[in-house]
């Protein structure tokens, strides 16, 4: 049974949404996800995309955006330098890049998945270091392989699943979201989806469609004292743009670079202590990187002339996103016997109807 999510609460999104209000809305595109929860101290996993599937290893063309770099992206190096992603997407807790890393390229030799004879496969972090023990290094092979071949389309998991199953968001349980937008055929009919794994945010920060949730919801913050928009931030949030539309490498860092706005659009500022990046692929043009005989590539482009509703699709679907991993995500108790609470869902609502922005599910705006 699938968690509720922001909509069913009757908080009030921009955009028409895809099918499942996903990632997995982009033909092709698969997620997994390895949890795991063991005694006291251990609130980890692995996620995994996989841009054209677990079959089709053809790469595709990436763009990275470091909204504020303290964080972790392996391989960021060359698919800026290239432009393409040649390979899975593993996102994980700080301590654990490396294992997952190296699961990739056994993963990637053993299917025969490589484009080159070598890899550098994009992982990426939060640190769920409060609820969970990172120096443990609870997170081994068989988790990332596991999350490699159980990734799965259509409807997928939210909330304390996979990399997101420690994090913290807003100072309520945070972990893995996802969201959707689909354009109307005559802005090119395109789907623009995104995975976060929300790790960041004061309390009295929380903004949800507009309302000020965080400061009328102030019990049970562990870590802020008072509302002060000065207060030292920490944290991560961590943001996967996919997309059908045919769009270059410098293109999706524009893109990547819109996810910026859907955090902001949740009352994050980013502080010098959270690790904010992000990325955007497209599975458009599959041989990207395959050229004909005679070197030149057959690709297709958008024009920047008609790039803005993807751009625009890049925010909302990275804002409700963040907010889906937090309607999703259940109260959790760990390392230290840390207790982390849920968003309670009936207090949103009344936060949002206090401000005029509760509806209906039927009347989310399209």
């Amino acid at each position: 049974m699938m968690k509720p999510r922001a909509r069913d609460l009757g908080i009030p999104f921009e955009g028409q949404t895809g099918i499942n209000n996903a990632i997995t809305d982009i033909s092709g595109v698969t997620v997994g996800y390895a949890t795991v929860i063991e005694g006291d101290s251990a609130r980890t996993g692995v996620t995994i995309i996989h841009p054209h599937g677990s079959k089709d290893h053809a790469p595709v063309y990436a763009g990275i955006h470091s909204f504020n770099g303290n964080g972790e992206m392996t391989g960021a190096a060359w698919v800026e330098e290239g432009g393409l992603l040649e390979g899975p997407i593993g996102i994980t807790n700080t301590h654990s890049v490396g294992i997952v890393r190296d699961t990739i390229i056994k993963w990637q030799i053993k299917n025969n998945a490589m484009y080159q004879p070598w890899s550098c496969p994009l992982v990426t972090e939060t640190a769920d270091a409060w609820l969970n023990d990172m120096n443990a290094f609870y997170i081994k092979e068989e988790h990332a392989l596991a999350a490699l071949d159980s990734a799965k389309s259509g409807a997928i998991e939210e909330g304390s699943v996979g990399g997101g199953t420690g994090m913290i968001c807003y100072e309520f349980k945070g972990g893995t979201g996802t969201s959707s937008r689909k354009l109307p055929e005559n802005l090119g009919g395109w789907t623009v989806g995104a995975l976060v794994q929300t790790n960041f945010g004061k309390r009295y920060q929380l903004t949800i469609a507009g309302a000020p949730v965080g400061h009328q919801l102030v019990d049970y913050a562990p870590y802020s004292k008072m509302p002060s928009p000065f207060a030292q931030d920490t944290g991560s949030l961590i943001v996967i743009i996919g997309t059908d539309a045919p769009l270059l490498p410098h293109q999706l860092k524009r893109v990547a670079k819109r996810a910026a706005l859907g955090m902001a659009r949740t009352g994050s500022m980013g502080g010098n202590g959270s690790g904010d990046i992000f990325f955007a692929f497209s599975t458009a043009n599959p041989k990207a990187a395959y050229p004909e005989s005679n070197g030149l590539l057959n690709i297709e482009a958008l024009s920047n002339e008609h790039i803005d509703p993807i751009l625009f699709s890049s925010v909302l679907a990275t804002e409700e996103a963040i907010i889906n991993s937090l309607v999703a995500a259940e109260e959790m108790t760990g390392r230290d016997k840390l207790n982390i609470k849920a968003l309670p869902h009936d207090k949103v609502k009344d936060v949002m109807k206090k401000y005029n922005r509760l509806v209906q599910k039927t009347e989310q705006k399209a």
